[in-house]
């Protein structure tokens, strides 16, 4: 009775240390990322105009980039069901399986020919491990929209830098997996 009190005992510690050792594995997210996929927004105006859109690939996140003249200081991106254009509310599709809509609260240069047309695509993402499409989405009363198709909804996180120069870009990452 004693030996297969020991054994089980044995069993139940080891168990214990595999289930602790999984616990420790999952208290460190992937590349130490904690953004979460909720909404974030930064409800303030801006006199700048965005003049361009491009994106990058990092080991971690994929990136969008978003250009302005002056101070971008707004913004509001959030996952939805449907990106609707700006102004008449038609739904712009985008490849992935969510969406993300990215508003500054900046117009667009309307000479920019890259802004004109809802529903262009203003990237080519394709290789990309987590962003899909990059389509324009409008630019009414003083903000613009960008509809960004990922894979999946995903933790993001969104930020502004200042310059170069008279410059600044709003950035949103999205990383590759939770």
């Amino acid at each position: 009775m004693k030996r297969s009190a020991a054994v089980l005992l044995s069993i139940l510690l080891a168990l214990t240390a595999v289930m602790a050792g999984a616990s420790q594995a999952s208290a460190h997210p992937y590349c130490g990322i904690q953004w979460g996929s909720l909404a974030k927004n930064r409800s303030t105006g801006s006199a700048a105009e965005m003049v361009g859109v491009r994106a990058g690939q990092h080991r971690c996140f994929d990136r969008l980039v978003l250009d302005f003249e002056g101070d971008v200081r707004g913004y509001f991106v959030s996952y939805v069901r449907q990106v609707r254009e700006d102004g008449s509310g038609k739904p712009v599709p985008v490849a992935g399986g969510a969406r993300l809509e990215v508003v500054a609260t900046a117009p667009t240069r309307p000479t920019d020919a890259i802004f004109t047309g809802s529903g262009r695509d203003v990237v080519d993402v394709r290789g990309y491990r987590t962003f899909r499409q990059v389509a324009y989405a409008g630019s009414f009363e003083g903000n613009t929209t960008i509809a960004l198709g990922v894979r999946a909804r995903l933790p993001f996180r969104v930020f502004i830098l200042d310059g170069p120069g008279s410059r600044s870009r709003l950035v949103v990452d999205v990383a590759h997996r939770w």
